[in-house]
């Protein structure tokens, strides 16, 4: 619509008073032709198919099932082959600080002291990646170690009093055996001067030291100790002839990422039955499921483990700008069927440990090996209160993660566990028997990263925040965008009009006559009063009204008139 205004003033002398007449025009031409309104309506109905094929067809979804697939060359694929993270090793170790006390009988307690942490950049990779036709693929797992001091509180080379591995495994397996052996074997431990509490560099206890038993043991023994030297996180972190074969989502999305099995066992073949023997499903921390939900009971497996530990969520946050649920390990995942009745196949040959220890001798070479939480967390108090210098803290000790619920991408992990001897009887080996039925803490490990590098925590961020909130901005901008313009082109067809043509504008023009009469008059007032003064002035003033003024307003009202003879709509 187009109005425009046109402005005639009057001419005046003498005087003050002003005539407006505003003579409105009136013109309205619809925008919409045949053709516009056809081409609105094609316009309208692109935009309402294609935003209704955003939902039908669900782009963004095709695109997360690509990512998240594993095949030869994604990026999900390349991010678990060799993950970018800095994933670090942290291992603390327990400095026996009254050993001659201790052994003289002085002191009824050992007393422990936690030093460390040693920190080691953990390379984690899979080599040698094989695609097999039923939707897995088999790698060789590789997590090689480097030594990082600036995350260190110490030296490799500290001097510590720490447990001899050696001889008290061997006290532990020797113990039952014939007494002609036992025999024997106290004359090589006197022989030797093997004592229980060995001073030791940290480096020696964790990646190896020599010790005279071993070589015996190496010697004759070949099949149960095939090493010459014995470590601790060398004995944890051997992956020697170690497969895995992986799910690579083809079958399953759910599934990618997941072990399907460990050394070609779908099971580990330590435990009897399952839950204890479960392994297929697990993730190793690389990956966990895709489209987790809230409930959902996750299993993280590590070959130093011995076992799958069931993860439960416990909250939310936000990570790198991505949401994550957070999962702590299962409340009693540790227990021996004391409350759990299911973990009851934890229970070695019967023999059951204290709540809170898993027995993973056969995971670590028949050495009495247990698993627990640092510091004996959530383990038996009987455990606590037999040595000194044990302080369990949940803030400080307690595993978590942190996995986004689409993808399944871990986006912060703490994995926290104690390795212990759980020793049985030694009365009948030398220099042991103080040692009987003892649980000795040695070390416990952090396994960690705390955050994803920028450029993977922006890659990751786009796929799985700005993806899904732009296609779903597009979807409604479309649809409402063709909603409307298909509501404009049908009310323009039939309900705006396209031509009107007032032949007789009556109305206006009975109005705009009212209104010039009421201006005439208010102006003969005003000229009137000014006249007042005298006689010739007012018949001047009303010569000059009823002659120029009578004539000109009268024009100007007919020529007002006229303008309205034809109003175009």
């Amino acid at each position: 619509m187009r109005i425009t205004s046109y402005m005639e003033r009057g001419k005046y002398s003498l005087g003050t008073a002003v005539i407006k007449i505003c003579t409105l025009r009136v013109t309205y031409t619809s925008p919409f032709t045949s053709s516009g309104v056809f081409l609105t309506m094609v316009l309208g109905l692109f935009a309402l198919t294609f935003g209704s094929l955003l939902i039908v067809i669900d782009p963004y979804s095709i695109i997360f099932t690509m990512k998240t697939r594993f095949s030869e060359g994604t990026d999900t694929f390349e991010l678990w082959r060799k993950p970018p993270i800095k994933l670090v090793l942290k291992v603390y170790l327990f400095n026996v600080t009254n050993k001659e006390e201790y052994m003289s009988g002085k002191d009824s307690k050992l007393k422990f002291q936690q030093v460390g942490p040693y920190a080691y950049r953990e390379d984690m990779s899979h080599s040698n990646v094989t695609f097999n036709s039923n939707g897995t693929m088999t790698s060789i797992p590789l997590h090689p170690l480097t030594w990082l001091p600036e995350l260190s509180n110490g030296t490799e080379e500290d001097l510590l009093y720490l447990p001899n591995i050696a001889l008290l495994s061997i006290a532990n397996v020797m113990n039952d055996a014939t007494f002609f052996t036992r025999v024997g074997l106290n004359l090589v431990i006197k022989k030797t001067s093997s004592e229980p509490l060995v001073k030791m560099t940290a480096k020696e206890f964790m990646f190896g030291y020599k010790s005279t038993l071993l070589s015996l043991g190496n010697t004759f023994m070949p099949s149960w100790i095939y090493f010459d030297k014995l470590g601790l996180i060398d004995r944890m972190y051997d992956f020697d002839g170690d497969t895995s074969t992986i799910y690579t989502g083809e079958t399953d999305l759910r599934l990618s990422g997941l072990f399907e099995n460990y050394n070609r066992r779908p099971y580990l073949p330590q435990w009897d039955g399952a839950p204890c023997n479960a392994v297929s499903r697990a993730s190793d921390g690389t990956k966990f499921p895709s489209l987790i939900k809230p409930n959902d009971t996750l299993l993280f497996f590590r070959k130093s483990l011995c076992r799958s530990m069931p993860m439960v969520r416990v909250g939310e946050d936000w990570v790198s700008g991505m949401n994550g649920y957070r999962y702590h390990f299962r409340k009693g995942a540790l227990d021996n069927g004391h409350n759990e009745t299911a973990n009851k196949c934890f229970c070695r040959k019967g023999n059951c440990l204290p709540a809170g220890l898993i027995d993973v001798t056969d995971c670590y070479y028949g050495f009495p090996i247990a698993l627990s939480y640092p510091h004996f967390m959530e383990a038996d108090e009987t455990l606590i209160d037999s040595v000194e210098g044990i302080r369990p803290n949940p803030d400080i000790h307690s595993t978590h993660f942190i996995v986004n619920p689409e993808s399944g991408l871990p986006l912060q992990l703490s994995v926290k566990m104690q390795i212990n001897m759980a020793l049985g009887d030694l009365n009948n080996i030398a220099n042991c028997k103080l040692f009987s039925h003892t649980v000795l803490p040695m070390l416990w490990t952090d396994i960690y990263f705390d955050e994803l590098p920028s450029s993977m925590a922006t890659r990751f961020y786009i796929y799985l925040r700005v993806g899904p909130i732009a296609q779903t901005i597009f979807t409604y901008l479309f649809l409402i965008g063709g909603m409307s313009f298909i509501l404009l082109s049908l009310a323009s067809a039939f309900c705006i009009p396209k031509d009107i043509k007032l032949k007789e504008a009556t109305v206006w023009k009975e109005e705009a006559f009212r209104h010039q009469v009421v201006e005439k008059e208010m102006n003969k007032q005003r000229l009137k009063e000014t006249t007042n003064n005298t006689k010739e002035m007012e018949v001047y003033y009303c010569s000059l009204l009823r002659t120029n003024e009578d004539t000109e307003e009268d024009s100007v009202l007919q020529r007002t008139l006229d303008s309205f003879e034809e109003v175009e709509v």
